[in-house]
């Protein structure tokens, strides 16, 4: 992207908020105030000449033009900037300039044959061959970005909100980056083959999960978007998510958002063009909009400013930071970034005594993994809370490390009954006046050992929530079935949801 554009693209969203003007200054102010503006003119009317100058020195290969070019531009911003903060002057004169600057360029390029060979967007990393795409079309012949190397490569390398979404990345959202990486690389067996079916590149599948959820499949927002690809209910119904016969809502599911996600995308290029930043667009700031504004703009570029400035300001950041997440994943050793590789071969692990994630990450440890292996459990088996109490013989998704490190340390042994004390302990008995905690035993006697004066005493069949109270805990406390207390008290998975003082019905409890 030439460097009016990036610049431009810069001012767009500032602009708007600088033509406001509050108070008509005095005679003598606004005679000040309109010499200032003068000099501001005159100021920007050399800066755009240093700028023609420089592009010509640019296409000759002259040394330093680039920067030139740069310092000119960075001169047009300031006084952008400054006009703002002056009364009586109006920004919207100078954007006129970045006007004439990106027609300029755009003829420039036109009537200019590229010879420069520039490397393909690398839609296959991994050497892996491309899946057939027959039965989606549309996805196969999707070249206005990802499969379109030349201009993906010069949209990175120009364009302004690109490269600042880069840099936002590679700094402040650096830890949420690799975090995203190494959460992907688990579940990347269950989630890239509906997008290598449809042709689409992982590096787009990689970019929308690290934007959405950091790849954390029980991720929520405000909005009620839900899972590692953040799908709304009515949408996610359409593409075959939702609850099922469980009463799961699968779009907390890597398999099947990912399988959705694939699908949606297919149909927002059919309509929009084969346009994936647009297509990026609809996905966070909703199908019709995209729509509206296309057709309205008669098929304009995404970074065309009548587009552009139509989109809300998260959806005009939602766009490059899935653009830069997905170039990062592709060039990393560019950027001296390094994701860590982690052994994400994928294997069943047969549960050998009832447990919790919580108590298998406890026993598992962290070997071979820095945070150790919680979240790969959650993001691996959706259906179950962390806290959920599940049976022996449940076969989970795991990996060939975790298998052997669970046949190791919590089938048995120390750890193995630590693992277990500390998710049974319960933290009311911590405070004054409040009922005997339960004991903590072993697992070996968990099953057989019955709370004290249970014969004296009849069973509780109500139960206050108190802070810190979850369900998985009360089931425990009470010998629930957790789906069963849940459904008899209107709960739904995954979240479970209480508030303090909400009193449960624990019919059917066993203490």
């Amino acid at each position: 992207m030439p460097a009016a554009r990036r610049a431009f693209l810069r001012l767009v969203p500032t602009t708007a908020a600088l033509l406001i003007v509050l108070h008509l200054p005095d005679a003598a102010a606004q005679s000040r105030n309109e010499r200032a503006a003068g000099a501001l003119q005159q100021r920007m009317d050399q800066a755009e000449a240093r700028y023609r100058e420089a592009m010509v020195r640019v296409r000759n290969n002259e040394p330093e033009a680039v920067q030139a070019g740069d310092a000119a531009l960075e001169d047009m911003e300031d006084v952008v900037v400054e006009c703002g903060e002056l009364r009586g002057c109006d920004p919207a004169g100078f954007v006129t300039t970045f006007k004439r600057l990106l027609k300029a360029d755009a003829d420039a390029a036109a009537a200019v044959e590229e010879e420069e060979e520039i490397d393909p967007f690398d839609t296959d990393p991994d050497g892996m061959a491309a899946g057939a795409a027959g039965d989606v079309p549309e996805a196969a012949r999707a070249a206005a970005l990802l499969s379109d190397g030349r201009r993906f490569v010069e949209m990175v390398q120009y364009n302004p909100a690109v490269q600042e979404a880069i840099r936002r990345w590679l700094t402040d959202m650096r830890h949420s980056l690799i975090v995203s990486h190494e959460n992907y690389q688990y579940m990347r067996d269950l989630m890239w083959p509906h997008y290598e079916r449809s042709a689409l590149p992982e590096a787009l599948l990689f970019g929308i999960l690290a934007k959405e959820s950091t790849g954390r499949v029980h991720s929520t927002s405000r909005a009620g978007a839900a899972g590692p690809m953040q799908f709304m209910y009515a949408t996610g119904r359409r593409f075959g998510l939702g609850p099922d016969a469980t009463g799961f809502d699968t779009r907390y599911d890597p398999y099947a958002s990912a399988q959705a996600s694939a699908a949606y995308l297919n149909e927002r290029m059919a309509e929009l063009n084969r346009n994936i930043e647009l297509a990026l667009a609809a996905y966070n700031g909703g199908e019709g909009r995209a729509l509206r504004i296309h057709n309205a703009s008669g098929g304009r570029s995404f970074w065309d400013e009548s587009v552009y400035s139509q989109f809300p300001p998260e959806t005009r950041d939602y766009v490059p930071m899935v653009i830069a997440a997905a170039w990062l994943f592709l060039h990393p050793k560019k950027y001296g970034l390094e994701f860590p590789k982690v052994d994400a071969r994928p294997a069943t692990l047969t549960l050998q005594k009832p447990a919790s994630i919580y108590e298998l990450t406890i026993c598992l440890g962290s070997s071979g993994s820095r945070y150790g292996y919680m979240r790969m459990l959650r993001n691996l088996n959706p259906r179950y809370q962390a806290e959920d109490w599940i049976p022996a013989g449940t076969e989970l998704r795991a990996t060939t490390r975790v298998v052997g490190l669970y046949n190791r340390w919590c089938t048995r042994g120390a750890r193995a009954e630590l693992a277990h004390e500390l998710v049974r302990s319960d933290p009311g008995g911590a405070v004054v006046g409040s009922s005997v905690p339960v004991q903590s035993v072993p697992a070996t006697a968990a099953a057989v050992v019955a709370p004290v004066a249970s014969s004296a005493a009849p069973s509780p069949r109500e139960h206050r929530v108190a802070r810190g109270d979850t369900l998985g805990r009360i089931a425990e406390r009470y010998g629930c079935n957790l789906r069963a207390l849940a459904n008899a008290n209107n709960l739904k998975a995954p979240t479970y949801a209480l508030r303090q003082g909400q009193r449960l019905n624990l019919q059917g409890c066993g203490r």
